[in-house]
């Protein structure tokens, strides 16, 4: 059974209480991946309903607004693997096999023998004789392709200094406020939380500050040119426009 978490006292609650595993499932209701992970997080907890605590938070309710902030959630889908207030492992992004292996591991049940994902080699060194060179191209290919899901990973994709309840920087609160005035549904990554990411985002997309907003993958700017192609374009962003829902 998954539990679907309403604000924080209830996360509290059910830790404070349970000796084992508690696993939380961050999401946003709109992407796409979380929808998917959602599906995959249901059948583990079908599979294994003995192994642990199984709780839903939507990342984006304010009501747990303090939690995402806790666990310092940057990005969606997002699941923590907890015994009580300790973090034994994270999994950040759609990735079942790395899931359902973390359920494994923790709670001590079953086994698929996968294989470890591969770690970057360090570009200095060297196997069965061949020259390290070539990492640095290695390093940077694999960052690379992290960052074009990242940027594509919802419609509209905000990489900003903070959270949107709590921005860390001037303009990323106004490219919030703008995003929420206009009401437009995104996702949101904290740079702050992740310097690979913050420093490859600015090569990547040859744009050197923050925030950055992507639209369909595809960058759009910073603050001030997401205020002009909203003043220009009446339509702009349409497809993440929230359509208001009637009685």
């Amino acid at each position: 059974m998954i539990i679907q978490i309403k604000n924080e006292e209830e996360v509290t609650a059910i830790l404070n209480k349970t000796d084992g595993l508690v696993i939380l499932n961050f999401y946003a209701a709109w992407a796409e991946p979380c929808a998917r992970m959602n599906q995959v997080f249901e059948a583990i907890a079908a599979e294994y309903p003995d192994a642990a605590t199984y709780l839903s938070i939507d990342a984006e309710d304010e009501a747990n607004a303090s939690t995402t902030e806790k666990y310092d959630v940057s990005a969606v889908p997002y699941f923590l693997f907890l015994k009580g207030e300790a973090v034994l492992e994270q999994v950040s992004g759609a990735d079942p096999a790395l899931l359902k292996s973390g359920v494994e591991k923790h709670s001590g049940v079953g086994s698929l023998n996968l294989p470890a994902k591969q770690s970057t080699a360090n570009p200095s060194s060297t196997a069965n004789g061949a020259s390290g060179e070539g990492g640095d191209e290695g390093i940077v290919e694999d960052i690379n392709v992290r960052l074009e899901k990242l940027v594509s990973a919802a419609p509209v994709m905000l990489f900003m200094k903070g959270t949107p309840s709590q921005p860390q920087c001037g303009f990323s609160r106004q490219l919030v406020a703008l995003l929420r005035e206009r009401e437009v549904r995104y996702g949101f990554f904290n740079i702050l939380a992740d310097d690979e990411v913050r420093q490859g985002l600015k090569i990547f997309s040859d744009w050197p500050t923050y925030p950055q907003l992507y639209n369909e993958g595809i960058l759009v700017g910073g603050l001030d040119i997401v205020k002009e192609e909203f003043e220009n374009d009446p339509d702009f962003l349409r497809p993440g426009i929230a359509t208001p829902t009637t009685d």
